[in-house]
């Protein structure tokens, strides 16, 4: 009872302060929104409350970092968190990308370096370590003694470009922080590991996708390397106007970062490069073994992708993209897609729910590759406690978020598992916003 009372009051805590987001008098700054740290605060101040103490980890700056030119969008240095392993988990690394949205204009990037997400200056000095992250056996059993990093997100590209803006007084250079914080991190003793996993969610799980390989090639064939990607699986949808706004979105960010250059040639040699920002473009070519966690309905996409306010003047969605309950048929249907589903992969493209499960139809086949995709509206369910591992997790069969990387990741079971369409999960934390 006393976990379930937890999770309660974080629940409410973080829709309190969604409901002050949704009305932010910034209209960029609600876009790109993803706000990873919201929910870890809010877990900290509720566990304070019940007496349950998350692990605080403290922020390391890179000290050469400045030297190579990685530095946040404002010049400072860039950082992680590092919570060491041990017993049987010394030798294994578990690397995180924070997520935190983007920045695509001039505008968007001086008002981010003003903030954690551009500027070290304003990043939290110690971070709660929770779900994936978390160090206790009970919430997290795969992972918890590995040796455990986050590496915070100054830059507002997913740690991919390269480029700047003098006037401005912009650095973009989520490369050569990603780069720097590896090469800092292998000083450290992680060019010694056995086994590592690099995760992500949001922003983070796009920046794991593009960096997947990359991160394979820095340990030798006999290290096992995985990749995990929550809440990363953006999709080229068409909007509720019939336009394009996460693609319009995109473009700015590749073009005004200078993330062409970082995007991988697979891609790159037969498609533009705001398409090779697109997961679903990226991830059949990825070589090493890559899991996808994400929900089918995800929030995040339907408040800023499918249904942005731009893109629905009259706020016929405004409602529907706050509280799925309150969707009317015919925009569960636009979500949804052909309400009979006869298989994993419905034939037709038409829906949210249909257009994610046609983009992993060929990733699906690789046998190394794993699948979680539930049927809730929510978003970055790998670093939150309440969704990753507890009593009331979201399941599908039967098995929790955490038990199905971890079977994936050990290779104890092949997982590909894909929920039924909305609404016949009852295990879903669906996010409602006020």
């Amino acid at each position: 009872m006393g976990k379930l009372l937890w999770l309660g009051i974080v629940a409410a805590l973080v829709f309190s302060y969604w409901v002050h987001a949704a009305s932010s008098a910034y209209q960029y700054h609600y876009f790109n929104e993803t706000d990873l740290s919201l929910f870890e605060t809010q877990e900290q101040a509720s566990s304070s409350l019940l007496g349950i103490t998350p692990l605080m980890v403290g922020l390391t700056l890179i000290q050469g970092a400045a030297a190579k030119g990685a530095v946040c969008l404002d010049g400072t240095l860039p950082g992680y968190h590092l919570h060491r392993g041990y017993g049987s988990g010394a030798n294994n690394w578990l690397v995180n990308l924070e997520g935190g949205g983007w920045c695509n204009n001039v505008r968007s990037c001086v008002y981010r370096k003003k903030t954690r997400r551009g500027s070290s200056t304003f990043m939290e000095k110690q971070i709660p370590f929770t779900g994936i992250l978390s160090n206790n056996a009970e919430d997290n059993p795969d992972f918890f003694n590995w040796n455990r990093v986050k590496i915070r997100y100054c830059d507002g590209a997913s740690f991919a470009g390269d480029a700047e803006d003098k006037a401005a007084q912009l650095q973009f250079r989520g490369q050569r922080i990603w780069l720097a914080a590896m090469e800092d991190l292998m000083s450290k003793g992680m060019r010694f590991a056995k086994q590592t996993l690099l995760s992500g969610c949001s922003a983070g799980g796009l920046a794991t996708i593009i960096h997947c390989d990359e991160f394979r090639g820095l340990f030798p064939q006999t290290t096992k390397v995985k990749c995990l990607s929550d809440a990363g699986l953006f999709l080229d949808a068409i909007d509720v106007s019939r336009g394009h706004a996460l693609r319009s979105f995109f473009s700015g960010i590749v073009g005004l970062q200078g993330v062409q250059k970082n995007l991988p040639h697979t891609c790159t040699n037969h498609l533009d490069p705001t398409s090779c920002f697109f997961p679903q473009n990226l991830i059949a070519s990825i070589r090493t073994p890559l899991f996808i966690l994400n929900t089918a309905y995800d929030s995040w996409q339907i408040q800023s992708s499918l249904a942005p306010s731009s893109a629905d003047p009259h706020g016929y969605w405004h409602d529907c993209r706050l509280n799925h309950a309150k969707c009317a048929s015919s925009q569960i249907q636009f979500l949804q897609g052909g309400l009979t589903v006869t298989s994993h992969f419905p034939e037709s493209n038409t829906g949210f729910r249909n257009q994610m499960l046609n983009a992993i139809k060929g990733f699906s086949r690789s046998h190394q590759n794993g699948l979680f995709i539930n049927s809730c509206f929510a978003h970055c369910q790998s670093e939150r406690q309440d969704t990753w591992f507890a009593d009331n997790s979201p399941v599908i069969g039967n098995k929790a978020i955490a038990l199905a990387v971890g079977d994936w990741y050990f290779d104890r079971a092949v997982v590909k598992a894909i929920d039924c369409p909305y609404p016949c999960d009852n295990t879903c934390h669906h996010l409602v916003f006020r």
